[in-house]
């Protein structure tokens, strides 16, 4: 008697352990993450943590490797994309859930470099006193598109083609700046927007067309809590007092 109860008592434990482990899985949101948004993305995601009863899990890539992924099946529940193309593409073909998609930031460029006297504004492009300018892959980021733009409308790409030196995403392009493989480069506004060393020029609006960054609930994602309050909690106050912190323009 006492042998039978014990093991129904171990069947019951075993049981109540399943249901007891499916709320804690429901309350994970997996969030595709354009690497331009990463430090600010990370910054919302612990307060999302801290205010919510969800926990946002981030991967980081450039937004056409991320799409890649998604469209190749990835487990994602939300895209946050540095460009409007890619969450667009998503509701077209399925992957994305109608009416979710928004700007949740504009993104902006700026010339960067270790040197506190090598920028100095157009005119260092134009003196081109660097071996080696970096920016990120204009098919795959957003944030290389921009750049190519804004050389495009100085005049200036044919010059400075030889020098330069691409990464695959906006991350890997202002690593190449802060390593020294490339004296000067193309990064992110949200990357030195709270560097107080370094030299630097805000590429103006006008030279690029405007970084739109989207987010969409994805397919995987829609019938999952934890994704659909992240989504709404990218619109907070504080969610929005980070993004400009990271020199990011607010979307709404």
């Amino acid at each position: 008697m006492f042998q039978k109860l014990r093991l129904r008592t171990i069947g019951l434990v075993a049981v109540l352990s399943t249901f007891i482990a499916i709320p804690a899985s429901a309350d994970e949101a997996r969030i595709a993450v354009a690497a331009n948004f990463t430090s600010a993305a990370k910054e919302i995601g612990v307060l999302f943590d801290k205010q919510t009863s969800h926990r946002a899990l981030f991967s980081f890539a450039s937004t056409g490797t991320l799409y890649t992924q998604i469209r190749n099946g990835a487990p994602f529940d939300v895209f946050l994309a540095a460009d409007q193309a890619r969450p667009k593409k998503a509701l077209d073909e399925g992957l994305a859930v109608s009416g979710s998609r928004f700007t949740y930031a504009l993104g902006r460029i700026v010339l960067y470099s270790k040197d506190p006297a090598l920028v100095a504004g157009r005119e260092t492009l134009t003196l081109a006193r660097f071996e080696k300018i970096a920016l990120a892959n204009p098919v795959t980021a957003p944030y290389g598109a921009a750049a190519i733009q804004a050389l495009e409308a100085m005049g200036l790409r044919d010059t400075l083609t030889a020098r330069f030196v691409q990464g695959k995403n906006i991350a890997q392009t202002y690593q190449f700046v802060e390593t020294g493989n490339a004296e000067v480069g193309f990064v992110a506004l949200s990357q030195v927007a709270e560097h107080k060393d370094g030299s630097r020029w805000i590429v103006p609006h006008d030279l690029y067309e405007p970084i739109r960054q989207d987010a969409v609930l994805l397919t995987h994602g829609a019938s999952n809590e934890a994704a659909k309050a992240f989504l709404a909690f990218l619109h907070s106050p504080d969610a929005v007092a980070v993004k400009n912190k990271f020199g990011y323009g607010s979307g709404d």
